[in-house]
């Protein structure tokens, strides 16, 4: 799966073939975590607070670019 982004010791992916809420997934050595792109909360999985708090700040300010991304991968058209 393409990773969108890479933080220190884990990623964010945003995949194709995913259902609906648009999301992204957090993944890092020991958590996996799906994320909803417009609320910024975890709709599934685990996670790390740390690595959560890191995310949010980070997706905050690149819903439109996430969401972008998501439509492009799962939207039919």
């Amino acid at each position: 799966m393409p990773t969108f982004h890479r933080f220190d010791g884990f990623r964010i992916e945003v995949r194709s073939r995913d259902l609906s809420p648009p999301h992204f997934h957090m993944i890092g050595p020991d958590f996996h975590a799906l994320v909803e792109i417009r609320t910024l909360q975890v709709i599934q999985g685990t996670y790390s607070r740390k690595a959560l708090a890191e995310v949010v700040d980070w997706a905050s300010v690149r819903t439109e670019a996430l969401m972008t991304e998501w439509r492009r991968l799962n939207e039919r058209g």
